[in-house]
């Protein structure tokens, strides 16, 4: 990835001298349909209109593309072999106002990023969609490549005739011979325009919306004209998932978010249409273009999913039009404000989900999946501020994490029960109004929101903004002789490495049997602000002894909850019996986090796994625990104790799953998680069963999905072969399928299957994004360790290759894919150490990613370290 990055510093001194006026950006991709080489590029015209504050001074454009035709600069002819050197085009004796023209062959994308062409293997239709964040539009067009520098677009696309194509604008008449045009949009950034090309399935809907006078009449006016609102809406898909394809209840959660954003927001919705795209081999959940969002297809549902699928999939559509108004009419000046943004998304994709939603439950899902993501991130050796340091482009690619996103939610919940949620929602529109289709830092929302709260917000923004690390809180009682509370106080504590002791708003719970049979219940609470060390609450002196005190009741704040001694047996004991959801859930997250650190056992955690998620009521929670369940086996059990603990594992979920109430969402999370622990021959023989028809459950479907679930544990257990998983990708020949066999392929236990999986994503480069996934998923299997080992120093010696060969998208996929966590070892500890040590001028982003990896390789030792001194186990 040499000479693609682009520094702060570089951006902030053409922010300076430049200001853009406009875009015309012209691409032909009839290419796309074409076979072999033919079908690698595609014709990119671009003109750019913009000012220079010095005239005479020089600057540079972007463009990463296979070749470049012509360069005009003001009508002067440039020679692209001088200008262009593959990365940058240079400018020099700029005018007060300029217009540049570049011609060029871009390449199409097959790892995501730029203009991805996907070939469909099922009907061989070709499907081509753009993603850009943080700086790939200047894979597919001449740009400024910073957010700061916005600017109209104007796009025409010439495309095969008959094939759908979309943009940010709405296309402008019917297409002439393949040439589509589309309306100039608003000033945005260059990575938030997009461009869709394929023979896609369609759907549309409209929302209409009439506003009174409470609302900005203007607004609506540039969207229709007077105070009604009508937004087009349109959903699509390719062909071969039309079949699967609920476009109505994307459309229903599509319209709800809207009415909810334009009741609290006071702007309506300013891009005009609303298309949502779900594409092939995407890299990400999702991504905001105004007018024309892309999620992953993976959110079209092939087969029988659980409620907490439907609830992800309107999480992230509500996430995503939040940024309409977070992010792409207001928008942050450089990635350092990356939160203004983000973080602001992933808050209210929540607030609205359970504000305007049947998925109700989403503040108890955020605070133990959403949370528990935030946490491990804020724990790493890479843990930044919320607002962060982002030093150039590779920064911000990795920026793109549970700091970034969930803990800066986190925070902003607990900010809007500090200034309170009136202030905080006029605080945000008056953001809107005042920066429209500007850039903001960090410094223009406090400023509205302490207009509006009345409250300094400089000493809350220093310590939850402007420092890393998560502080611990632990309840500290002391009883009478009649058995009630004399002292009750909180202890805060932070890392030696990240010291900063916070102010927190936290409730603080009781929770006891009413008697000897009854559920657990909260009998007593109390609000109180933490600062400090040691704070006490003296509202509950004097209150009868609880069984349970949990100090983050309600999931006020952002901290790691740790409990009293009493507090920890009760939950060892009947952590089932809690009947308030959001309790369950901030226990599980806090028993989890406790595992984690290597302060409770992992074959107790496992234990309270087995006893009590059975009874667990919230879909999104189980299946959360039941993921952390399969990495506490693989990671943090003592060695000598994991082939036990996984039969006992194995066999709590085949009795759960038995158990479990036929066609539910919870009979098929026990079904996939027995699948993924399954290892005893007579599990195996049942998944053949299952698969086969000579075995049966109750109640349970085995789909095309489950299917592929049930044979990548026989792949890897040598039960399937090559034969048989080519068969069943004979009964599933599509895009999905080919992935999935692609991952079953690299899962079977064999050195020559081992060294194939090596060769095919680290000696070449011609597997797409979404193989090189699948392959890398395969590659690594639990209980094949001892194949695995030769591939630990072979890593270390190819990352420095990979990361400079490629990518940065599969550079990271690899880099984290293959480091080897199967190993947890010193001597794997040490390779990584040393790795460090000797090549301290290595990419800084790829020192990053190397340093987190070897930081959850310590954190696993340290767990099996507390695992192993625990002992046998009767």
């Amino acid at each position: 990835m040499p000479g693609e990055n682009l520094s702060r510093e570089e951006a902030r001194e053409r922010g300076q001298l430049l200001a853009v006026d406009g875009y015309d950006v012209a691409l032909d991709v009839r290419s796309a349909v074409a076979r072999g080489a033919d079908a690698t590029t595609f014709g990119s015209r671009t003109t750019i209109r913009f000012r220079c504050a010095e005239p005479g001074a020089a600057s540079f454009a972007d463009l990463l593309a296979p070749s470049v035709t012509s360069v005009t600069l003001n009508g002067r002819e440039l020679d692209p072999a001088e200008v262009f050197d593959g990365t940058r085009i240079a400018l020099t004796d700029l005018a007060a106002e300029n217009t540049l023209v570049v011609d060029a062959q871009c390449a199409y994308s097959r790892t995501g990023e730029g203009l991805h062409r996907f070939v469909d293997p099922e009907d061989g239709e070709v499907y081509l969609y753009t993603q850009y964040e943080p700086a790939d539009a200047r894979r597919v067009f001449a740009t400024f490549e910073q957010p700061d520098l916005k600017a109209p677009f104007t796009f025409e696309v010439t495309a095969p005739e008959g094939w759908l194509v979309l943009s940010n604008g709405a296309q402008e008449g019917p297409a002439e011979a393949g040439r589509h045009r589309f309306a100039t949009t608003k000033p945005i950034s260059t990575y938030i325009t997009a461009v869709i090309a394929g023979p896609y399935h369609y759907v549309t809907d409209t929302y209409r919306r009439t506003f009174d006078g409470g609302t900005s009449r203007s607004s609506a006016a540039e969207n229709g004209g007077g105070t009604e609102l009508t937004v087009p809406l349109g959903a699509l898909c390719r062909k071969g998932l039309a079949r699967h394809f609920d476009a109505d209840d994307v459309f229903t959660v599509t319209k709800q978010g809207l009415d909810f954003f334009h009741d609290h927001f006071d702007f309506p919705y300013p891009f005009g249409k609303y298309d949502q795209a779900f594409v092939p081999e995407y890299n990400l959940g999702a991504m905001e273009n105004p007018g024309c969002v892309t999620f992953r297809e993976e959110f079209i549902f092939r087969g029988k999913v659980t409620e907490a699928s439907y609830e992800r999939r309107a999480n992230v559509i509500l996430h995503e039009m939040a940024h309409m108004w977070f992010g792409d009419l207001v928008t942050m000046h450089w990635w350092d404000d990356l939160w203004l943004k983000e973080s602001y998304a992933d808050f209210m994709g929540s607030f609205a989900q359970v504000g305007a939603t049947r998925f109700t439950d989403g503040w108890i899902t955020f605070a133990n999946r959403r949370k528990s993501w935030a946490y491990r991130a804020d724990q790493l050796p890479s843990t930044h501020p919320i607002t962060a340091d982002i030093r150039d482009l590779e920064d911000a690619k990795l920026n793109f994490d549970g700091i970034t996103y969930a803990k800066g939610a986190s925070v902003l919940k607990q900010l809007v029960a500090y200034v309170g949620q009136d202030a905080f929602l006029e605080g945000a529109r008056r953001y809107f109004k005042r920066h429209a289709y500007g850039n903001t830092r960090l410094a223009d929302l406090l400023t509205v929101l302490e207009e509006t709260s009345g409250r300094d917000l400089a000493a809350w923004s220093r310590a939850w903004l402007e420092t890393a690390g998560v502080n611990s809180l632990t309840p500290q009682v002391t009883y009478d002789a009649q058995d009630r509370i004399t002292e009750l106080s909180i202890l805060q504590e932070a890392a030696p490495s990240h010291p900063e002791l916070r102010p927190h708003r936290v409730a603080v719970g009781l929770y006891r049997r009413l008697d000897a049979d009854s559920a657990l219940v909260r009998y007593a609470r109390a609000e109180v602000d933490v600062a400090g060390p040691r704070t006490a609450v003296p509202e509950l002196a004097g209150v009868e002894r609880p069984e349970l005190i949990l100090v983050n009741d309600e999931d006020l704040t952002y901290c790691k909850t740790r409990f009293d001694e009493g507090s920890l047996a009760t939950l060892r004991a009947r952590l089932g019996d809690l009947t308030d959801p959001m309790a369950r859930a901030l226990c599980w997250a806090a028993v989890w986090g406790l595992t984690r650190d290597g302060l409770m056992p992992a074959r107790d955690f496992l234990d309270l796994v087995r006893r009590f998620a059975g009874a667990e009521s919230v879909i999104g929670v189980l299946q959360s625990v039941l993921g952390q369940a399969e990495a506490a086996l693989e990671h943090y059990v003592a060695p000598e104790y994991r082939e036990r603990t996984t039969r006992e594992l194995s066999e709590g979920a085949l009795r759960e799953l038995r158990l479990a109430e036929p066609g539910s969402g919870h009979q098929l999370s026990w079904a996939r998680h027995f699948a993924a622990v399954a290892t005893t021959a007579a599990d195996l023989q049942l998944l053949r069963g299952l698969l086969d028809g000579t075995a049966k459950i109750d109640g349970l479907a085995v789909d095309q999905e489950l299917r592929w679930a049930f044979l990548l544990p026989l792949a890897a257990h040598g039960v399937a072969d090559e034969a048989a998983i080519d068969a069943e990708l004979a009964r599933d020949d599509t895009a999905s399928g080919k992935r999935h066999q692609v991952r079953c392929l690299a899962a079977r236990p064999s050195a020559d299957v081992k060294a194939a999986a090596w060769a095919d994503v680290v000696d070449s480069d011609a597997l797409s994004n979404a193989l090189v996934e699948a392959t890398l998923s395969g590659f690594a299997q639990p209980a094949q360790r001892e194949l695995l080992v030769p591939y630990a120093p072979r890593y270390f010696a190819v990352i420095e290759r990979i990361w400079r060969e490629r990518s940065i998208e599969i550079g990271m996929s690899v880099v984290r894919g293959l480091f080897p966590s199967w190993q947890v070892d010193r001597a794997t500890l040490e390779a990584a150490d040393a790795w460090l040590a000797e090549r301290p001028e290595a990419a800084p982003a790829l020192r990053r990613l190397v340093r987190e990896e070897r930081d959850d390789l310590a954190r696993a030792l340290r767990a099996q370290a507390c695992d192993e001194a625990a002992g046998p186990r009767p």
